[in-house]
């Protein structure tokens, strides 16, 4: 059983009210003056009052149709004010996009720069945060973080899955000559340690075993839990790092970091893209989700032969074979 008038008489009755004509209230609705006085009289038909008098030439609401339309206004400035706000969330400019702190800093962002130079109009919002996003909730567009978390999110894509290399500074190098892979071993060593919902990168003791040696902690080791930290610290000369390579390859390209040995080790998971399907409505949203995973299947492709004896050096220009320094 229906408790109120049709939806259209409320409609036209609404906007009536609001603008003073039928002629206005038509043209706001897109139909004919006619068919806005034919939905406003099933109104009154419905509700047994009359909403509406005239007054000479004006017709204008009567008692009962200004306590009424007072009432519907409020639902109406509602309706009105939600699409405003969808609208505004629409076609803002403004993109956030969550990472894992380390792969922002040292990847995402690095690259980012590129991306907007040919989106002039388009904002970036880059968060580095470990907690995982919560579309709807937060005002996040894009996630972009590691392994079986992608389980969580409704659309997601697989990006690259990293490997890591033994790195160092080229001073650390000179000071402490190496002759053979296993010497590293020996030597002040950095290790990564993930918090416990993620599969941690290889550590030294797989490292170790990946070479036939075993590892020993003679040396004692300094723990990171963040990546991009543990990498700060062996450019600065505080020891040999696994390094990631989507991060490590600029300070590697550029000489801040040395890898002494062709040695890489593959991260158990990969990294993934998951999104708000509103996201690729908004202005250039379908475009950065498309750029992000470009540049991921660039940096899977790079890592295409690193199982092979010439990966990481001709990647990257390593030296390679017998010892350095």
């Amino acid at each position: 059983m229906r408790t109120s008038p049709p939806l259209r008489a409320i409609q036209a009755f609404e906007a009536f009210g609001r603008l003073g004509s039928v002629t206005g209230a038509a043209d706001e609705l897109g139909v004919s003056p006619g068919a806005v006085s034919q939905q406003i009289r099933k109104a009154e038909e419905f509700l047994g009052v009359q909403l509406l008098e005239r007054r000479g030439r004006m017709l204008t609401l009567t008692s009962w149709g200004r306590l009424y339309h007072s009432a519907v206004s409020e639902g109406f400035d509602r309706i009105r004010g939600a699409g405003e706000l969808l609208e505004r969330a629409r076609t803002e400019s403004a993109l956030t996009v969550s990472c894992l702190p380390s792969l922002a800093g040292k990847w995402l962002a690095p690259q980012l720069f590129d991306w907007q130079a040919h989106h002039l109009g388009a904002t970036v919002r880059l968060i580095g945060a470990e907690a995982e996003a919560r579309f709807g909730d937060e005002q996040l567009d894009f996630r972009i973080s590691y392994g079986a978390k992608n389980r969580g999110y409704d659309h997601y894509v697989e990006l690259f899955t990293d490997w890591v290399v033994p790195a160092c500074s080229p001073a650390l190098l000179e000071r402490l000559p190496l002759r053979k892979p296993v010497d590293i071993l020996e030597r002040p060593l950095l290790a990564i340690e993930w918090a416990r919902e993620h599969r941690s990168p290889p550590t030294w003791s797989e490292w170790a075993a990946s070479i036939g040696a075993k590892y020993r902690k003679t040396s004692g080791e300094v723990a990171f839990s963040l990546s991009s930290a543990a990498i700060d610290a062996a450019i600065n000369g505080r020891g040999f790092v696994l390094a990631q390579l989507s991060m490590a390859k600029d300070d590697i390209t550029s000489g801040r970091l040395v890898v002494p040995f062709n040695v890489p080790l593959r991260l158990p998971d990969p990294y993934f893209l998951a999104w708000d399907r509103s996201a690729l409505q908004k202005p250039h949203g379908a475009e950065l989700r498309a750029w992000i995973v470009s540049i991921a299947n660039r940096q899977e492709a790079e890592y295409s032969d690193l199982p092979r004896s010439e990966g990481v050096g001709a990647s990257l220009g390593v030296r390679r074979g017998g010892p350095l320094g």
